[in-house]
């Protein structure tokens, strides 16, 4: 996989899911599943690496339980349809009702397992990674994201959890690494927003940057603080009005706008800028080149839940810190 044929992350799968890895497994490829574990009467869920569609084959078969205990992760490989043998994990980093950011990064020998930035396990390979070209996952789960990082990109760099991209916003898969800084990629055209996790999901405190460049003929972009299909906050300027519109989508339901601003329209076609989010107890402040702009209470009250960045629009993009 190279980088004129980055994979766009599959956004908000249902699951049970099952989607092909294009080019299958290559040493070096990172694959990250952002999700939620459900509380429910089920007790596992599983992330499969198999080959093709059918189950017959499973290079790696990743299956956390929640047992009395704590619970524990089971590894295993099945070959012509019969299971090789268990290996345990005895810990449980997964808890229900909670996000998790699950990543697997191919190696030469094993596969490597963070969960929530912090490494889990390895998993050696029984049968020949490159023959995997599909990912499944079922059980107690419900997914916001499964991207795929290519090989050569996921070198750590200076700071923690920032990208820096160069490409227009009208459409870039969203990329992003555990624990890890991606070097200035080129995309392919794109075809969507642009989606990343957001580390640790929203809480007070929270810190999230979007840098970028507003567009000479810009009409609008926008940059949504999301829950899987909920939009906790949007933030969506409107250059045809100049406005900067804040709102909420809960259930498929738009709420009551906000566009207030103290000042004049704080972006400019053709020029710079840094917005800045900052989440507090009762809601978000946000400030454009350093200036304060608004105040936005807390719509959604789980913060928890909202776990993904996306940005759109006719801008470029240059940094996102999230």
């Amino acid at each position: 996989m190279n980088v004129s044929s980055v994979q766009p992350p599959f956004v908000n799968p249902s699951v049970p899911f099952t989607g092909s890895i294009q080019g299958g497994l290559q040493e070096g490829l990172q694959i990250t599943v952002n999700g939620i574990v459900h509380q429910s009467s089920e007790t596992r869920f599983v992330v499969n690496f198999q080959t093709g569609f059918s189950d017959q084959d499973i290079a790696f078969h990743f299956n956390p339980r929640f047992e009395e205990g704590g619970g524990y992760v089971v590894c295993n490989t099945r070959q012509r349809g019969t299971w090789g043998t268990e290996e345990r994990k005895m810990q449980m980093p997964f808890q229900r009702g909670n996000p998790f950011e699950l990543c697997f990064l191919v190696q030469s020998k094993e596969f490597q397992v963070t969960v929530n930035g912090d490494f889990f396990t390895q998993y050696s390979h029984r049968m020949p990674f490159h023959k995997v070209d599909t990912i499944s996952v079922t059980g107690t789960v419900g997914l916001t994201n499964i991207s795929f990082q290519p090989p050569g990109f996921w070198q750590a760099r200076a700071a923690p959890m920032t990208q820096t991209v160069t490409h227009t916003m009208q459409s870039v898969p969203g990329q992003m690494l555990c624990n890890a800084v991606v070097p200035p990629v080129m995309y392919p055209s794109p075809t969507s927003p642009y989606f990343t996790p957001i580390q640790h999901a929203v809480h007070p405190g929270k810190r999230i940057a979007v840098s970028g460049t507003v567009l000479p003929s810009a009409q609008r972009f926008h940059i949504n603080l999301r829950s899987g299909s909920d939009i906790a906050f949007q933030i969506n300027s409107h250059f045809d009005e100049n406005s900067v519109v804040r709102n909420t989508r809960i259930n498929g339901s738009w709420g009551t706008e906000e566009t207030y601003l103290p000042g004049s329209m704080p972006f400019s076609r053709g020029q710079n800028f840094t917005v800045r989010i900052m989440c507090e107890v009762t809601g978000y402040k946000v400030a454009v080149n350093g200036q304060h702009q608004f105040d936005y209470n807390h719509r959604l009250l789980d913060l928890s839940a909202i776990n993904i960045l996306e940005v759109g629009g006719d801008i470029e993009l240059i940094k996102v810190d999230a």
